[in-house]
C-alpha cells in the first residue's frame, strides 16, 4: 500500500480539531519543537523507539522537533482524487501527453525496465504506468518533508493516527544508513509517500530494492532503484506473468445480481458466464475473477477483473486507481509497439 483515503466523518473530525485551536488559525505551519519536548504522546513515542538499537529518546525528540505540523496536509487527506466517479477520474491519468510521455520514458530506459521486468516476471508497461500515475514519470513526487507529513498525521489526524504512527516509527527504523539521505530531508507526498514510486516507509522496508548495488536505497535519483523497487513490489504481491488484468463484459438482461465484497477474484469465469456476464475475449473458464461496476463517460461499465488487477490494488486500494494504471499501461504498450514496428 502507498496511501489511503478517508472521507465523511474524518473530515468532520479534522474540522473540529482545527477549530479547537490545536494547530492555531493564523499560521498553516506550527513548530513541533515545543510539542516534542512537552507533549506526552511525543515523549511516549520517543521512549518506545528508544528501545530499538541505535535510537535514543533524546535523538528521536530532536528529530521530531524539526517537523512542521501543516494544516495543508490535513486538508489534502480529506479530499482524495479517488472519491470521484470513474468518468471524472479517468481523464486525470489517461491523457495524450501522459501516454506519449510514458512511451518516451519506456523507450529511453528500455534496457533497464525490460531487465527488471524479466527478473521479477512483471509486465514492463505496468512498471512504467505506475511511475506515470504516481509522479508523472518523476516530475512530481511531492513537496512535503516526509517527516512533516508523518508527524502531522501521526499526532494530529485522529482517524488514522495509529496507522501513521506506525509509518513514522518505520521511518526512524529505516535510519540514515538505509536511505540515501537523512530522514529529516526526505521529500514526498502529503501522506508520507516517497520518490518516483511513492513508497511509504513500510513499503520501503519490505519491498524497496538497492537495484544499482551501491548500498543505499535512493527512490529519487537512482532510476535502477526506482524501477527495481516497483517491479519487486508487484512480484511480491503475486503478479502473474502473461495473465489478464481486466476484461469488459456484456450483461444479459436476466443476469444474476452480484455484489462482490472487494476486488479479490473468487468466481470462476465459467460461473460468471453462466450467471449472465460474458467477457469480450476468450478466457480460461477456470480462471477466477470478480465483477467491477464503474460509472463511465458513456454510462455504466461492467468489468471482469482478475488476480493481476487485485495485485495493482495492493499499491492503492481504489479500483479506480487500478483501472487507470491498467489502461495507461495498455496505451503505453500499444504506443511502444507501434514505435518499434515503424522503425
Amino acid at each position: 500500500m502507498k496511501h489511503a483515503c478517508w472521507l465523511g466523518a474524518a473530515a468532520v473530525l479534522i474540522a473540529g480539531f482545527l477549530s479547537s485551536g490545536c494547530l492555531g488559525t493564523a499560521n498553516a505551519k506550527v513548530s513541533a519543537k515545543t510539542a516534542a519536548e512537552t507533549n506526552p504522546d511525543y515523549v511516549a513515542f520517543a521512549e518506545e523507539l528508544a528501545q530499538e538499537p541505535g535510537l535514543s529518546k533524546a535523538g528521536v525528540l530532536a528529530t521530531l522537533s524539526k517537523a512542521q505540523v501543516q494544516k495543508s496536509i490535513l486538508d489534502a487527506i480529506a479530499r482524495p482524487a479517488e472519491s470521484k466517479e470513474w468518468k471524472d477520474y479517468r481523464p486525470i491519468f489517461l491523457t495524450e501527453k501522459r501516454i506519449a510521455d510514458g512511451v518516451a520514458f519506456y523507450a529511453a530506459n528500455r534496457e533497464l525496465i525490460d531487465r527488471a521486468a524479466s527478473e521479477f516476471s512483471v509486465a514492463p508497461e505496468i512498471i512504467v504506468a505506475i511511475i506515470g500515475v504516481e509522479t508523472n514519470y518523476g516530475r512530481n513526487y511531492g513537496s512535503y518533508k516526509v517527516l512533516d507529513a508523518l508527524v502531522t498525521l501521526a499526532f494530529h489526524y485522529p482517524p488514522r493516527a495509529t496507522f501513521f504512527r506506525g509509518e513514522l516509527r518505520q521511518l526512524f527504523l529505516l535510519g540514515d544508513s538505509h536511505m540515501a539521505y537523512p530522514i529529516d530531508q526526505l521529500v514526498g507526498s502529503y501522506a508520507g509517500a516517497m520518490g518516483w514510486g511513492q513508497f511509504i516507509p513500510t513499503s520501503v522496508a519490505n519491498f524497496a530494492r538497492d537495484y544499482d548495488g551501491d548500498g543505499r536505497i535512493d527512490l529519487w535519483n537512482s532510476l535502477p532503484d526506482i524501477v527495481g523497487s516497483v517491479a519487486n513490489y508487484f512480484a511480491v504481491h503475486g503478479w502473474q506473468a502473461g495473465q489478464p488484468v481486466a476484461a469488459p463484459v456484456s450483461v444479459a438482461p436476466d443476469a444474476r445480481a452480484i455484489a462482490p465484497d472487494g476486488l479479490l477474484p473468487v468466481y470462476p469465469v465459467s460461473q460468471l458466464r453462466d450467471w449472465g456476464y460474458t467477457p469480450d475475449q476468450t478466457l480460461d473458464p477456470d480462471l477466477t475473477a470478480t465483477l467491477l461496476k464503474l460509472q463511465g463517460a458513456d454510462g455504466p461499465e461492467v468489468w471482469m477483473t482478475f488476480q493481476n488487477f487485485y495485485v495493482i490494488s495492493r499499491y492503492n486500494r481504489s479500483p479506480l486507481y487500478s483501472m487507470a494504471v491498467w489502461q495507461l499501461a495498455g496505451a503505453i504498450a500499444s504506443g511502444a509497439n507501434a514505435g518499434a514496428s515503424g522503425q
